[in-house]
């Protein structure tokens, strides 16, 4: 894979269903795997309390980088993460409720698309701590394609962190 023409795409894992910290490493694994991507960082897994759908376990988070060669473009690469997805067993049974796993596409270098289908970057990413502070984890330096930087959307977020706890 040639470095100049690779295309850095960010994923957020989640899982609340089994042994999710297994989940999460069996989806790196996966990701690792496919071809012309190279997996890049990774933040810790945090532990954070669900969002919209309260009454449910809470889930383990992390967010990888990836390195995408020519080949991959975001429709494709969000393609993947869905089969990935249904390959490891997620049931949509009930809009954000419980998953074994979640893979979520937030950023594919720095394309804006705003499809039914696919929406970059990610449409919720902004109002999500349990997204944001490990995306700082691996790049903080970011700045988002309409110019923002990440620590500011992050400052403008009420959060703790406390140990390996996001707090929203």
């Amino acid at each position: 894979m040639t470095q100049s023409r690779t295309t850095r795409a960010f994923i957020s894992l989640g899982s609340n269903l089994g042994d999710q910290e297994d989940n999460l490493r069996q989806a790196r694994e996966t990701l690792s795997r496919l071809p012309e991507v190279r997996l890049g960082s990774q933040s810790p897994v945090y532990l954070t309390e669900p969002q919209d759908v309260r009454n449910q376990p809470w889930f383990a988070n992390q967010v990888v980088s990836l390195d995408c060669g020519p080949v991959w473009t975001a429709q494709e690469l969000l393609r993947t993460l869905l089969e990935i997805e249904d390959r490891m067993g997620r049931v949509r049974e009930r809009d954000k409720g419980p998953r074994i796993i979640d893979l979520d596409l937030l950023l594919f270098g720095s394309q804006c698309y705003d499809f039914p289908e696919l929406t970059l970057p990610h449409p919720r990413l902004r109002e999500r701590a349990f997204v944001l502070v490990p995306l700082r984890d691996i790049a903080p330096e970011l700045v988002f394609p309409d110019g923002t930087n990440l620590s500011e959307v992050l400052d403008r977020l009420s959060f703790h962190v406390q140990g390996r706890g996001i707090f929203q």
